[in-house]
């Protein structure tokens, strides 16, 4: 069911290459109807986003006749929050307080500096907050009110001012955790439409929906390629794949919670990628008859022994050292080292979009409430990518102020290399300012 690699095999690499291989759906008809889509709601703007919000979301009773109608109010998201179970909105709120405490840390870590030269030239770099961001949340079955958390409210620590959530709601389903956790992260607007005119609409802009700066947050074939198409018009965060865990286990941990921990990610969906590297094959021995057993206890196992079959592994290594090494070539969206000294692995890792360290870290508890963002680089693109975070609201100007003194001096320096290049104008106004 699940592959099983040794790293001394022969074809070693070249199997684990093809296992983690992975490339997203660029599928010709969603391409097309993308486009389609995106060019009518720039063309159309708010009519064209009522259509296809009655057409795809399929909206009782008719349908909403105007914008308005998919509007979310104040008052709407309140009472979703005083509506949920005290179990529910208990726990969004702890979520909510350690997302936001986490990320207020890493603000502090962010800020502008500047420094003044001899010659009284002032340098530095000004950080400050995007206008206006959009957060796409998906809505009807699949929704996901700790999203809403991880989204929001790095954007609202960072000082952007409007941040809008769209969602859409197939068959006029609302999702209450969903409008409590808006109302818990601080969500300005509430807009209850998807897809691709969702995309298309933040991005352009429409007569009652202003355009934003960059569009976050997760959805389905159609939203990816939409934002991949109005990317350089608008930011975005990422272009996400299929979720990722991979452990790195010195077989000291119990083989369930190894496991269990694997189903975890391999329940999102059949795509999903789920490795465990041991250097010892009697714990592998003892996890594979943990999944056995335990696979048929699970609500989603079609899918789960699914993503196993197709893109799980257990893999012997040949020691710690080269497990960790394997890791960094993986790079995984989600990395547990279970191990007793985990702190020893993690000092030789340097590709990993989150990494849990020890026996008690289960990846899960990062998903929902630990405080780190969830959004999470895929697909290897740890490499050069990072998790969701203030940063990601965030720019930063140059400040430069020269002083007279100043312009002595780097004056004939600017106007040496212009002079070298061809541009005489920029030579001369470097010179005009020299004594």
């Amino acid at each position: 069911m699940i592959t099983k690699l040794d790293s001394s095999q022969a074809d070693f690499k070249q199997r684990l290459d093809t296992l983690l291989a992975f490339e997203a759906s660029t599928d010709d008809a969603i391409e097309s109807a993308v486009s389609g889509i995106l060019a009518d709601v720039k063309k159309r703007g708010d009519a064209a986003v009522l259509e296809y919000t009655n057409r795809f979301d399929r909206l009782p009773n008719g349908g909403a006749t105007s914008m308005a109608a998919l509007d979310v109010s104040q008052e709407e998201l309140q009472a979703a929050l005083a509506a949920i179970p005290e179990a529910q909105r208990k726990a969004l709120e702890v979520a909510a307080q350690r997302v936001r405490a986490f990320h207020e840390r890493q603000k502090q870590e962010l800020n502008g500096f500047t420094y003044t030269e001899a010659d009284g030239t002032v340098l530095g770099q000004r950080v400050t907050p995007l206008d206006r961001v959009g957060i796409y949340v998906p809505g009807g079955k699949a929704a996901y009110p700790s999203s809403v958390l991880m989204n929001a409210i790095p954007a609202h620590v960072a000082g952007v001012e409007e941040i809008i959530m769209v969602v859409p709601t197939p068959d006029g389903v609302k999702n209450q955790m969903v409008f409590a956790a808006a109302a818990i992260a601080g969500v300005t607007r509430v807009i209850t439409i998807g897809g691709a005119q969702a995309v298309a609409a933040l991005a352009h802009g429409t007569l009652t929906i202003q355009a934003v700066d960059k569009i976050v947050g997760p959805g389905n074939a159609y939203v990816a390629a939409a934002k991949r198409r109005v990317f350089g018009v608008v930011g975005i965060d990422m272009i996400a794949g299929p979720s990722e865990i991979l452990i790195v286990c010195d077989g000291t941990t119990d083989p369930d919670w190894v496991a269990m921990d694997l189903f975890s990610q391999a329940e999102h969906d059949e795509l999903a990628q789920a490795i465990l590297l041991c250097p010892d094959a009697d714990y592998i021995a003892r996890v594979e008859a943990s999944i056995a057993r335990l696979l048929p206890t699970m609500p989603r196992q079609d899918v789960i022994r699914t993503s196993l079959g197709d893109r799980g592994a257990l893999i012997k290594v040949r020691d710690m050292d080269e497990a960790c090494a394997i890791a960094n070539s993986i790079a995984a969206e989600h990395l547990e080292i279970s191990a007793v000294d985990p702190q020893q692995w993690a000092d030789k890792i340097r590709h990993a979009g989150a990494m849990f360290l020890g026996r008690f870290s289960s990846e899960s508890l990062g998903d929902y409430c630990c405080g780190p963002n969830h959004v999470l680089p895929t697909s290897r693109t740890a490499r050069f990518s990072s998790p969701l975070g203030v940063y990601d609201f965030q720019k930063r100007s140059s400040i430069i102020h020269v002083s007279e003194a100043g312009a002595q001096t780097l004056g004939k320096v600017a106007a040496e290399l212009a002079y070298g290049e061809g541009l005489q104008a920029h030579a001369r106004s470097a010179e005009l300012r020299l004594k």
